[in-house]
C-alpha cells in the first residue's frame, strides 16, 4: 500500500500572547511536536515554525499519515514452567499466548545463558495518524514553558493567553482533535484589523499565502527580518543609525502581525536629559527604536514599528508622538529636580535603603566597597583615591527620582549627577563602570578606578550572598552569581590583574567580618570562581579538556590560568602533541597502576642507566629543566609546552627500548623516576595527559 504524506498544519488560535515569551513559546511548540512525532515514528521531512501575537503553529512538512508497521518481540514463562511433566501448555502458557493471539503451539523458543522461554514475534499494524495525533499534540502542548497559565471562561482549561481556534489540516483534511474545549477545524483567524475574523483554509499547504492575503506574515523569522530591513531603511533615509539589539527587535516582531515602520520625533529640548534615560523610556516602556547621529548622540527623531497599515500615517504618528510626550516629561522633571541635591547628600540616606535582609542595608553596602576598594588598590600598588571617593558614592543615585522610575540607568545617572556636582572624572566614570559588565558580551570598564570598583562590587555581592548559604541551585540563580564571577574573571584577565583569587576573596570575607554566618564561605567562592572558568572559556570555543588540564593544577590567579589555557590550545595544534599526549597518559597509567609516591622518588642516577634511550631521555631532561624554570617565571607557558616538544624522540625511543619495570629494584625505581620527571615538567603547565587529540 503507497504511504500518504501530506504536509501537516497544527495551528492555534489565541488572544495576544507574551511578546517576551513568543519566541521561546514558539521555538518549545516546535521541538515538542517534532520530538512526538519521531517518538511514535511519524516519518517527516522538517517542521517550520510560525507565531504571531495571535497564534503558535507549525507546519510538519510531507508528515506520513500513518506509522510504519513494527515488530514487538514478547517473551513468555520459561519452557520449565510453562509445560506440565505430561508435556502439556500449562495455565501460565496458555494465558500468554492468549494474550499474544496465538496458540502455544505457535510459540517459538528462545535459549539463552539462564534458560529457555517460550517466545513470539508479534506484528503491530502501524496506526493512522489521526488516532494518535490527540495525544501527540496534548503532550506537545502540556510541555509548553508556561510558568502561569490562566483559565478564561466557564472552561477548566488552561493556557497561557485564551484559545479561540484550533486548526488541524493534513493535507485538505480536517483531523480531529479537542483541546480547550475546542474542536479542530479549518478555520483561521486573520488580522484583527485587516483581515477576516475567521476564514477557511483550504489546505495545509496554502497556510502561509493564505494568511499573508490577510494581512498576516506568520514566518516569525521573516517578519522579524522585515522590520529590521525597514528599520534600516528608514534611518538610512533620514540620515541617522537606528539603536536597537537582539532583544528589543524580537520583542517588537512578537507585537505585530503586519509591520509598517514609521518615524516620528519628540520636542528637542527634551535632549538635554542624558540620552540614556530618554533611550530608557522609548525601549523598554514603548518599544520605539532610537535614533544615533554620527557622533553617537540621540536625534529626536526616532522610529516605531505600527500593526496597522493606515491610509493615513500621519494620525498613526501623531498618536505615538502624543504617547511619548507625557515620558519623556517625566524624565525631564526627574533629572532637574535630582540635581538640586548631591550625590554625596543622597549617600547620607542609604541607611534607610536595605541591601539584602542579613547583609544590611545599602550604606553598610557602601562602607564594604570602600574597604574592599582600597585593599585592592593596595594589592596593585595603585592609588585609591578616586576610587574611594567613587566607591562611598557609588550607590547614592539609587536614591534619585530618574533611577527610581527608570532602574536600568542606575550608575549612568550617577555618572551624569557626580559631573554636575564637580566630581572628578574618573569618580564619576567609576561610579557608572561598577556594573560592567552587565551581561555576556558586555563592555568592560575602561578606567582604573572603574575596574577596580567593579570587581568590589561583585565581589561584595558574591561573597556576601555565598555567607548567607544562598547558593546557585541548578538552573535558579535569583542573585546572577554566575553572571557575576564570569564578569569578575573577565576584569581580571583582559586587565591582567595578578590578583590571588583566595586571598581576594579571603580579604572581603575579613571585611564582612561578623556578618557572614556560612563558615565555608572563602571556600566556596573560591570554588565558583574557578569553576567558571569552564563556560568562560566555552564562550571562547576553548574545548573543556583543555580547561580540565589546566584546572589540575589549580592555577593562583586568572591571568596565570589564562597563559595555561593559551598555552595548552597551542600545544594541542602541534604536530608533537598526540605522542606526548599518549607518553603522559602512559607515564600517569603506571604512576597510578604501581601507587607510586612521586615525593618519595630517588634522585635519578646516572650511573644505573644501562640503554642508549635511558641516557638521551635524561640528557634531554637536563636541557629542558633549565628552560622550562626560567620561562615559567613570565608565565611563557606557550613556550615551555614548546620546549617540551623536543621529547617526543627520546620518549618514544624509551617506551620502545627500555623495559621499566626492571626486576632490579633500584634500576626500576630509577627509570620510574626518570620517566616522573618528564611528567613533572609537563604538569608545571597543565595535565596534557587528560587532552583528547
Amino acid at each position: 500500500m503507497t504511504l500518504i504524506k501530506e504536509n501537516l498544519l497544527i495551528e492555534l488560535g489565541t488572544e495576544e500572547l507574551p511578546p517576551k515569551s513568543l519566541k521561546k513559546l514558539a521555538d518549545s511548540f516546535k521541538q515538542n511536536i517534532h520530538d512526538e512525532l519521531s517518538k511514535c515514528g511519524f516519518e517527516f521531512d522538517s517542521i517550520a515554525s510560525y507565531a504571531t501575537p495571535r497564534r503558535l503553529a507549525v507546519v510538519v512538512k510531507n508528515c506520513a499519515g500513518t506509522q510504519p508497521d513494527s515488530h514487538v518481540e514478547k517473551r513468555g514463562p520459561a519452557v520449565i514452567s510453562a509445560f506440565d511433566d505430561n508435556g502439556n501448555p500449562t495455565r501460565a502458557a496458555q494465558g500468554w499466548a492468549k494474550g499474544n493471539g496465538i496458540d502455544v503451539a505457535q510459540a517459538s523458543r528462545l535459549k539463552t545463558d539462564k534458560g529457555e522461554w517460550l517466545f513470539y514475534v508479534a506484528e503491530v499494524k502501524g496506526k493512522a495518524l489521526e488516532e494518535v495525533l490527540q495525544v501527540i499534540l496534548q503532550t506537545a502542548v502540556n510541555r509548553l514553558p508556561i510558568p502561569k497559565p490562566m483559565r478564561w471562561g466557564s472552561s477548566s482549561a488552561e493556557f497561557i493567553r485564551p484559545v479561540h481556534t484550533i486548526c488541524v489540516l493534513f493535507g485538505n483534511k480536517v483531523l480531529p482533535v479537542s483541546l480547550f474545549g475546542l474542536n479542530s477545524a479549518n478555520q483561521v483567524s486573520g488580522h484583527r484589523f485587516h483581515g477576516q475574523r475567521r476564514f477557511t483554509l483550504e489546505h495545509a499547504d496554502h497556510y502561509a499565502s493564505a494568511l499573508t492575503s490577510q494581512y498576516v506574515v506568520a514566518d516569525y523569522a521573516q517578519r522579524t527580518d522585515t522590520i529590521e530591513a525597514g528599520l534600516k531603511a528608514k534611518a538610512k533615509e533620514l540620515g541617522l543609525m537606528p539603536d536597537y539589539d537582539r532583544a528589543l527587535l524580537e520583542e517588537i516582531s512578537s507585537l505585530v502581525e503586519w509591520p509598517v515602520v514609521l518615524s516620528a520625533k519628540f520636542e528637542a529640548d527634551f535632549l538635554d536629559v542624558p540620552k540614556e534615560a530618554l533611550i530608557y523610556t522609548m525601549k523598554d516602556d514603548q518599544k520605539y527604536v532610537p535614533l544615533l547621529d554620527a557622533d553617537g548622540q540621540l536625534s529626536s527623531q526616532f522610529l516605531f514599528v505600527s500593526n496597522i497599515e493606515s491610509k493615513d500615517p500621519i494620525q498613526v504618528i501623531e498618536g505615538n508622538q502624543k504617547v511619548i510626550r507625557p515620558r519623556l516629561s517625566d524624565a525631564k522633571f526627574f533629572f532637574e529636580t535630582d540635581k538640586k541635591t548631591t550625590l554625596a547628600s543622597k549617600a547620607t540616606k542609604l541607611a534607610s535603603v536595605l541591601f539584602q535582609k542579613e547583609l544590611g542595608t545599602v550604606a553598610e553596602k557602601t562602607t564594604r566597597l570602600v574597604a574592599i576598594s582600597q585593599s585592592i588598590a593596595k594589592e596593585l600598588g595603585l592609588d585609591a583615591t578616586h576610587v574611594t571617593r567613587a566607591a562611598a558614592l557609588a550607590k547614592a543615585d539609587l536614591l534619585s527620582d530618574m533611577v527610581m522610575e527608570f532602574p536600568s540607568v542606575q550608575g549612568i545617572m550617577g555618572h551624569h549627577y557626580a559631573l554636575h556636582d564637580g566630581e572628578h572624572a574618573a569618580v564619576a566614570l567609576a561610579i557608572e563602570e561598577q556594573y560592567l559588565p552587565r551581561f555576556a558580551g558586555d563592555k568592560l570598564p575602561t578606567s582604573t578606578a572603574g575596574y577596580i570598583l567593579a570587581l568590589a562590587e561583585k565581589l561584595d555581592t558574591l561573597v556576601g550572598i555565598f555567607g548567607i548559604g544562598k547558593l546557585p541551585k541548578g538552573d535558579k540563580d535569583p542573585f546572577a552569581l554566575r553572571r557575576c564571577a564570569i564578569g569578575i574573571l573577565r576584569i581580571l584577565v583582559e586587565n591582567s590583574l595578578p590578583l590571588n583569587l583566595r586571598n581576594m576573596v579571603e580579604s572581603v570575607v575579613d571585611i564582612y567580618a561578623d556578618k557572614l554566618s556560612n563558615a565555608q564561605a572563602a571556600t566556596q567562592v573560591h570554588r565558583f570562581l574557578l569553576d567558571r572558568f569552564k563556560p568562560f572559556y566555552q564562550d571562547q570555543d576553548i574545548t573543556g579538556d583543555v580547561v580540565s588540564a589546566v584546572m589540575t593544577q589549580q592555577p593562583t590567579t586568572a591571568i596565570d590560568f589564562d597563559a595555561r589555557i593559551k598555552a595548552v590550545t597551542a600545544f594541542k595544534q602541534m604536530d608533537s602533541a598526540i605522542d606526548l599526549v599518549a607518553a603522559n597518559k602512559r607515564v600517569a597509567n603506571i604512576l597510578n597502576k604501581n601507587d607510586v609516591d612521586i615525593d618519595a622518588l630517588p634522585s635519578i642516577d646516572p650511573a644505573l642507566f644501562s640503554e642508549d634511550a635511558e641516557i638521551a631521555l635524561f640528557t634531554a631532561l637536563e636541557s629542558a629543566q633549565s628552560d622550562v624554570t626560567r620561562l615559567i617565571e613570565n608565565l611563557s607557558y606557550d613556550q615551555v609546552l614548546a620546549s617540551l616538544s623536543v621529547l617526543k624522540i627520546p620518549l618514544n625511543n624509551f617506551f620502545d627500548e627500555v623495559m621499566i619495570m626492571a626486576d632490579d629494584e633500584l634500576v626500576r625505581s630509577n627509570r620510574v623516576a626518570l620517566v616522573s620527571k618528564a611528567r613533572q615538567l609537563f604538569l608545571s603547565v597543565a595535565d596534557v595527559s587528560v587532552l583528547a587529540v
